[in-house]
């Protein structure tokens, strides 16, 4: 078969690197790729977002299948567009890909399904909302409605500072038209968890549970990023929990949305907030997560494509998947600034090193090659993936081999995956 991978991230390059050792696979290309995937995949230099450009190049190419990495074609709908022109696609429709495009819909989904989640408000109106949040007090959460690269959400922990979130999102539109709506939350105080499934419509395969890390500094402090870090398995996840997400979220979830008209294929993800011991859902994304994806695809000891292809076809119920008994930890690097401002195109020290260690894995992000050098070209730059059987080695692997890479004002959390700890 001839795939693609739409996107340029280090989920992508993740997703590129399982798929690259499938026996169905015979040619990978990535759109756009990265300076990571060029060693595995052809790099074709079309923006994720222009649909209609992949569309015309899967129609020139006879591409088989495409994989959608990002969130933003999946909610402009790429994969309806796909398939009208006969091509087969991993992903949501438009219309099932609301579930992430739109939180006011998803809270009242969640609410109209009977599925657990914090207590909420939907505001068109500056006014109202910040009337809402004085009367509830703080910590409260502010999130903008539509898609904002995971940094449309702010945990206020005083009023002040959820009122300036809804002045940045209402008056200031920092956002754009992500922001004309806006849910206020409960604040629910626990601790964060991911569980992904894959979905056929009808039957689900439940992924190894993983924890992300959105502050960009240790100990969980300063402004929310797309992601500085996760692990997987995530070991607050235990086999009973895991079985209430399942029939209390994901199947229910999917069951809404077939309800809905709008039966999901694809990956759906719920970010959890785990409190006393009961889960209850922040969001879902309807795409793999990033850096989730990272920690969790390398454990698959299945054939990714095998599974992708089981989803898009239906046929999910005949799929076990096999996982590595080991952990997996990613660490993020960044360019200093991110997730505000922050230079490009500086040159990265060290990644040959770090290639030729054992158990050690480099999924680029923000990265491309110019002239033979590879530069920085994003905020988030790298991933460090370290495996091992014990989780502190695992910890530890990861963090030894980032000492060997070097850009100059390069930033990483030095704490991921130390809340793991309490569980193990």
């Amino acid at each position: 078969m001839k795939v693609a991978i739409v996107g340029g991230g280090g989920r992508e390059h993740a997703i590129a690197h399982s798929i690259s050792k499938s026996p169905l696979c015979k040619k990978l290309y990535c759109i756009p790729g990265n300076a990571g995937s060029l060693s595995i995949a052809e790099n074709i230099p079309i923006s994720a977002e222009d649909i209609n450009g992949i569309v015309e190049f899967c129609k020139e190419e006879t591409i088989d299948y495409v994989v959608i990495g990002p969130e933003n074609p999946l909610a402009e709908g790429i994969v309806d567009e796909l398939n009208k022109a006969g091509i087969k696609a991993f992903g949501p429709t438009k219309k099932a890909a609301r579930i992430e495009a739109s939180k006011s819909f998803t809270k009242n989904f969640l609410k109209k399904y009977n599925i657990p989640t914090a207590e909420y408000e939907v505001f068109e109106d500056f006014n109202k909302a910040k009337e809402y949040v004085v009367k509830k007090g703080a910590p409260i959460v502010v999130k903008a409605d539509g898609l904002a690269a995971g940094k449309g959400v702010t945990v206020a922990k005083s009023t002040e500072e959820a009122i300036k979130a809804l002045e940045e999102i209402f008056i200031n539109k920092r956002f754009g038209d992500a922001g004309k709506r806006v849910v206020v939350e409960e604040f629910l105080e626990g601790e964060e968890a991911s569980f992904l499934i894959f979905s056929d419509g009808d039957n689900i395969v439940p992924m190894i549970a993983a924890q992300d890390h959105k502050p960009v500094f240790d100990n969980d402090e300063g402004p929310n990023t797309g992601g500085m870090g996760a692990y997987a398995p995530a070991p607050i996840i235990n086999d009973t929990l895991k079985e209430r997400i399942i029939n209390e979220i994901m199947l229910k979830a999917i069951n809404g949305l077939k309800n809905e008209g709008a039966p999901y294929k694809g990956v759906l993800y719920a970010g959890l907030m785990i409190k006393d011991n009961n889960p209850y859902v922040l969001e879902f994304n309807c795409r793999f997560g990033d850096p989730e994806t990272q920690a969790i695809l390398p454990l698959l000891e299945s054939d990714l494509l095998e599974v992708m292809l089981a989803s898009t076809e239906g046929t999910l119920n005949s799929i076990n998947l096999k996982w590595k008994d080991s952990y997996a930890v990613c660490v993020v690097i960044s360019s200093g600034g991110y997730p505000l401002k922050y230079e490009k195109n500086i040159p990265i020290e060290g990644l040959t090193e770090v290639q030729n260690l054992d158990d050690i894995i480099i999924f680029h992000a923000g990265t491309k090659m110019q002239n033979g050098k590879i530069l920085t070209s994003g905020g988030r730059v790298l991933n460090v993936v370290a495996i091992d059987k014990e989780f502190k080695k695992a910890q530890q692997k990861a963090y030894e081999a980032i000492k060997l890479i070097h850009f100059d004002k390069m930033h990483y959390r030095k704490d991921i995956g130390n809340k793991a700890y309490k569980y193990l």
